[in-house]
């Protein structure tokens, strides 16, 4: 069989691949006329005749109508401009050219296989996968002790676990790498749904032998003087505090910007500041942790999901035990 069907379109793209050197994957393209979008209905046909090189028994097996299988291969062959099987009245077999194609055909469809089988064992409702983005500051205790809850319950349902600050896992969660995320301030967006779990205090934390520490309670504004130490911009408790301040009459003059609470805690114990920071998981020696006064100084944290994403079983579960807990997410 002779072929002489060509396309300009086809010699533009296995140009550019070869250009690029053998071995490197490049993404399939799914537009019309490409050649994922014109072979894939196909390849599964001809891996089928392949494997049995009888098409009659590959049609029994794959059950379909031996004439779809046979038109199948002959419109691949067509569309590819090569013979890939040689015909010996019923039965068939690969010529070199099947054969290099045949290897391919084998890995994609396994590709395919497995990634069905992921997709679907992720979905599953009692060993499913949550992707689950959380706080820094939610890690050492928060977090632990809500997934030890819920598997109590659920305790196949695997985690996949993000620890990032709250910007990062809102665009986490844009991308589709995120279910869901515990984070705070509670976002407000129209593409995003979000509900308020809690909150909690924060602390004007001091050196042990600061001015100050000798009382229990204090107004920020009697710490617009001092060298603050803060997260970076980007984290919600970042936001907060420089919003605290400005209400408290004055912008906070900032020494160190960090990315971790612990540490600025540990900073703080070293007099290189004072921070406004939650409740910690141990106490902390060298600080001294007032109460503020004359202003609500909290950080509210809630949950946070794409609006209108379908969830998989394992995630509409976890989803309804956090919203089960607000008002007693936080650890007492």
């Amino acid at each position: 069989m002779v072929h002489e069907r060509s396309s300009e379109r086809r010699l533009s793209q296995s140009s550019y691949v070869g250009d690029i050197g053998a071995g490197v994957s490049l993404p399939a393209e799914l537009t019309p006329g490409s050649w994922s979008a014109l072979l894939s209905p196909r390849l599964a046909y001809f891996a089928g005749v392949a494997r049995t090189e009888h098409v009659t028994r590959a049609a029994q097996e794959m059950q379909v109508p031996q004439s779809t299988l046979s038109r199948a291969l002959v419109r691949l062959e067509q569309d590819l401009g090569v013979d890939l099987f040689a015909r010996h009245g019923r039965t068939v077999s690969l010529t070199p050219a099947g054969r290099t194609f045949l290897a391919s055909v084998e890995r994609a469809l396994g590709e395919v296989e497995r990634a069905a089988e992921s997709v679907r064992a992720d979905a599953d409702p009692a060993s499913g996968k949550v992707a689950f983005g959380f706080l820094h500051t939610m890690g050492s205790e928060t977090v632990p002790g809500l997934i030890r809850a819920f598997r109590a319950d659920h305790p196949r349902v695997r985690f996949s676990l993000v620890q990032n600050y709250g910007e990062a896992m809102i665009e986490r969660l844009r991308a589709g790498e995120l279910d869901l995320c515990l984070t705070s301030p509670v976002p407000d967006a129209p593409d995003l749904v979000a509900r308020r779990l809690d909150e909690q205090r924060l602390r004007l934390v001091v050196p042990d032998d600061h001015r100050l520490a000798g009382r229990k309670r204090v107004r920020l504004a009697e710490a617009a003087d001092e060298a603050f130490v803060t997260l970076e911009p980007g984290y919600g408790l970042r936001r907060i505090t420089d919003d605290l301040c400005q209400e408290a009459g004055f912008k906070p003059r900032i020494a160190f910007e960090g990315e971790e609470a612990e540490t600025l805690r540990g900073l703080v114990a070293a007099g290189l500041g004072v921070a406004l920071l939650p409740p910690p998981a141990v106490p902390r020696p060298g600080v001294v942790e007032l109460t503020v006064t004359g202003q609500r100084a909290v950080r509210e944290i809630g949950v946070a999901w794409l609006d209108g994403h379908p969830d998989t079983p394992p995630v509409a579960a976890f989803k309804k035990f956090l919203l089960g807990r607000r008002g007693r997410l936080l650890p007492e």
